[in-house]
């Protein structure tokens, strides 16, 4: 009896503290239910995408596979509150993981009367000097072992077993015999072995000693820095080759690039302060020495160049710098420019990743039209304005991060040129362009003219494609412009740009890469011209471009591959008309 009494205290003490711990879970379940349905219902107005981890682009409003390569789709990220419908948001840790960087992009170059002009280190050609053998033979030993080894006037170069310097010292010998009775002679014999470079004490020593000598040493003549080895222990030289090249660092040359409309404000003489990368605290005051006369057809830009004082050696060649040039008139319209890092291509397209608000890690992409180039730098045509905020550095992490929330990116935007029409077709995206008459008047012999040369394309001689281009160039170079907007001389200026590239190269597949980027601009143009004396085909190759699609016209609708020839002539298809 005591034993069951034991068991039912144990049994009610259990309840108790069961009680105790646990007999408030079904109201805390309770309200996890509440919270869960209202979480639920807070979500029902948003509807739940899925998408392709390795296909983006592929958006579908249920589960299923990618159609492209079959995989499982995943759910995509929903959208963030108070953002439109481009835009996306990054998490803080993904920013430092990526090692996202941002820059305000300036209106050109000028700010508050400061020119700002981008540019390198170089040597100073002035300074620069050759070592050469003044005599032929077989180099026996060479001290100079690597470039950026430093030299001094004097010091011993190399030894050279010299044949010929053997049968002169014979002479100088037997000549200081005679020296009493033949001064002449001896003088003369003399004077050979000074045309060699030998010293009078190395002249004497082989006339004391009466010894021939079979190895020569050659001694530096400048003092500076090993540019280039142009030898090798065991090589045979003849009178006068090169051995070395020497850069005497003391003095570097600062070369900029100034664009065309920058020129007018630059002249020997100005001030300009320099800063580098590797110091970026330190500036280093110089005067502009050299303006270039000619005009780089390729970047449309002229050299500029200052001297720079370099005694500590802490200028290296090859370094970027940035120079500023004060009391700069900023009225005239000047070029916008944005580092290379900063451009995403795309074959047709060239976009950039905004940051609408600097103290939120939200972005937008963006497409822009370039201009010109420099070493590291593109010319804005049209897409940005003055005090907007782009990513310079971890672009593609960004662009990663917009394709896997289903945002507009690099993989999931039409071009520049294209849309998708309602039957799920291509057709060319109208770009409004205020033209006047008389320029379109004077283009439309540009458009017989590129028809020509597509025409040359599809022989794929080079020979063929040359003179098409130069013909097309000088007519182009004689429109007038002066009435045109920013962004129609953007696209006369890659027209042209191409079409010089193309006269200058001799590979037909480099020539065709050319014709892919001319070929867009001057549809963009051909597209405002109001009439046309006969319809423009726009046709597009889907494989052309490494499989990243490229267009062209022609006036017929029969496809005439430019980008192919005869290996694929008959590879595209009109996806619009320009009537």
């Amino acid at each position: 009896m005591k034993k069951y009494i034991v068991y039912i205290a144990i049994l009610l003490v259990g309840l108790l503290l069961g009680y105790l711990f646990f007999g408030n879970t079904k109201d805390v379940n309770t309200h996890t239910a509440e919270s869960a349905t209202v979480h639920n219902h807070k979500d029902e107005n948003q509807v739940q995408m899925w998408t392709c981890s390795m296909h983006p682009q592929i958006m579908q409003p249920e589960p299923g596979d990618c159609p492209i390569c079959g995989m499982e789709l995943i759910p995509a990220e929903t959208d963030a509150a108070g953002l439109s419908v481009d835009q996306f948001k990054l998490s803080e840790n993904a920013l430092a993981l990526a090692n996202v960087q941002t820059s305000v992009v300036g209106d050109g170059q000028v700010e508050g009367g400061v020119l700002k002009l981008s540019g390198k280190i170089e040597e100073n050609q002035e300074d620069n000097s050759v070592q050469s053998s003044y005599f032929s033979g077989r180099i026996e030993k060479l001290n100079i072992n690597f470039i950026g080894e430093k030299v001094n006037r004097g010091q011993l170069l190399a030894t050279i077993y010299a044949p010929e310097l053997v049968s002169a010292q014979q002479e100088l010998i037997t000549a200081a015999s005679l020296k009493e009775s033949q001064p002449k002679l001896y003088q003369a014999v003399r004077n050979k072995l000074k045309l060699w470079k030998l010293s009078e004490k190395q002249i004497d020593d082989i006339e004391h000693s009466g010894k021939v000598k079979e190895n020569f040493p050659v001694y530096a003549t400048v003092s500076g820095t090993v540019s280039e080895k142009l030898v090798s222990e065991g090589d045979y030289v003849k009178q006068g080759q090169p051995l070395l090249k020497i850069a005497n660092l003391n003095t570097v040359w600062a070369m900029f690039d100034a664009y065309e409309n920058q020129i007018s404000q630059l002249k020997v003489g100005q001030e300009i302060k320099v800063t580098t990368n590797a110091y970026p605290n330190k500036d280093f005051d110089a005067k502009i020495s050299f303006i270039e006369p000619t005009l780089a057809t390729a970047k449309r830009t002229v050299g500029v160049r200052a001297e720079l004082n370099n005694k500590d050696g802490i200028l290296k060649p090859g370094m970027f710098v940035e120079g500023k040039i004060s009391g700069v008139s900023s009225k005239q319209e000047n070029a916008m420019l944005i580092p290379k890092s900063a451009v995403l291509w795309t074959g047709v397209r060239s976009v950039v990743y905004v940051k609408p608000d600097s103290a939120e890690p939200i972005f937008e992409m963006r497409e822009v039209s370039l201009g010109a180039t420099t070493n590291d730098s593109y010319e804005i045509i049209s897409g940005l304005r003055p005090g907007e905020e782009i990513v310079t550095n971890g672009s593609f992490t960004v662009d990663a991060a917009a394709q896997l929330q289903g945002k507009t990116s690099m993989m999931n935007h039409t071009g520049p040129l294209e849309k998708e029409s309602t039957s799920g077709t291509t057709e060319t995206v109208q770009m409004k362009m205020d033209l006047p008459e008389a320029f379109q008047k004077e283009f439309l012999p540009i458009i017989d003219s590129y028809m020509d040369l597509k025409d040359a394309f599809v022989t794929s001689e080079v020979k063929a494609v040359k003179p098409k281009a130069e013909t097309m160039l000088k007519q182009l170079k004689s429109i007038e412009t002066k009435t045109l907007h920013k962004m129609e001389k953007g696209h006369l200026f890659r027209i042209k740009d191409m079409l010089v590239a193309i006269t200058e190269s001799n590979n037909i597949e480099n020539q065709r890469d050319h014709f892919i980027i001319l070929s867009e601009n001057i549809t963009a143009i051909a597209n405002n011209i109001k009439v046309l004396p006969q319809a423009v085909y726009v046709v597009k190759c889907p494989m052309a471009n490494s499989n990243k699609g490229a267009i062209w016209l022609s006036h017929s609708p029969e496809v005439h591959n430019p980008y192919y020839g005869d290996a694929m002539l008959s590879c595209g298809s009109v996806i619009d008309t320009l009537k």
